[in-house]
């Protein structure tokens, strides 16, 4: 019993300092150009990464999205510039059973042929007509894993720029945290385009996914599991818990308070990030 007490107050503590050098690490990225000076505390900020090749996007959707959180998303842009963010947050689709995926029923349409291609294939749609969410498929007849948000770890100014464009002149300059904070901030920032849709992530050489070499993975300890985002009109499958966080990092967009309190506690107290794009 006294090894048990020890073991947990151990993953307390370290789930403690994660989120106050989160906080920090970001907060302190705000004051300054942040262009080549990556502030991630979470993990290490190489550039030497390893390509996820077809083998890590073959397990099933669940897996898959949590697997993702701390991988880097890299996009190489026309000029030869490469843009850096590391995921932190995810959302599975299961595909067929699914009510709240495109792909529910199984239903196949020019729209979301990528979700019943190979896994590891990108699907790009759009929402409200004018932005973009990026997804990649996973195994599962019609299953993907929608990235939420990422953190920025190289090209900030680049970043800035795309995400002011489609910004009210004017507007306040936006910190780093919310570069990246949500599906289509990450696609506007990152300069991902709908003719990405039905790429290979895995073989692909405009955008790829990294892992750094001997870099640990988040423990299970280090993940939120909580309820999907935006899709309240699905019944049951909105209360599932299919949507993946870092705990306590500043650049998720929804943080849910109830999840991350111990089990016995049921109170609800959900603080929303607000994805607005100005």
């Amino acid at each position: 019993m006294p090894a048990r007490k020890r073991k947990s107050a151990s993953v307390a503590e370290h789930n403690t300092d994660l989120v106050k050098r989160g906080r920090q690490s970001v907060d302190q990225s705000n004051g300054g150009d942040a262009e080549h000076n990556c502030k991630s505390q979470y993990f290490s900020c190489k550039s030497n990464g390893i390509k996820l090749g077809q083998e890590f996007f073959n397990q099933p959707c669940v897996c898959l999205a949590k697997a993702l959180i701390g991988k880097v998303l890299v996009r190489r842009c026309a000029n030869g510039e490469e843009l850096r963010g590391r995921v932190v947050e995810t959302e599975a689709y299961l595909g067929d059973e699914d009510k709240a995926s495109h792909s529910a029923g199984g239903k196949r349409t020019e729209r979301n042929l990528a979700m019943f291609m190979k896994p590891g294939t990108i699907y790009v749609y759009p929402i409200y007509g004018i932005y973009l969410c990026m997804n990649i498929s996973s195994l599962g007849e019609g299953a993907a894993v929608l990235l939420r948000a990422l953190e920025p770890l190289q090209g900030h100014a680049a970043m800035r720029k795309l995400r002011g464009a489609r910004r009210r002149e004017g507007s306040r300059p936006l910190k780093d945290k919310e570069l990246c904070n949500g599906p289509s901030k990450l696609c506007q920032a990152l300069d991902v385009p709908r003719a990405f849709d039905r790429r290979d992530l895995a073989d692909d050489p405009e955008v790829w996914l990294e892992t750094s070499p001997g870099e640990a993975a988040p423990q299970e300890a280090d993940l939120v599991t909580s309820t999907r985002i935006g899709i309240e009109s699905h019944g049951e499958w909105a209360a599932k818990p299919l949507r993946f966080y870092l705990r306590g990092h500043p650049c998720v967009s929804v943080l849910d308070k109830r999840a991350e309190k111990p089990a016995q506690q049921t109170s609800v107290e959900l603080t929303t990030v607000s994805e607005t794009l100005e």
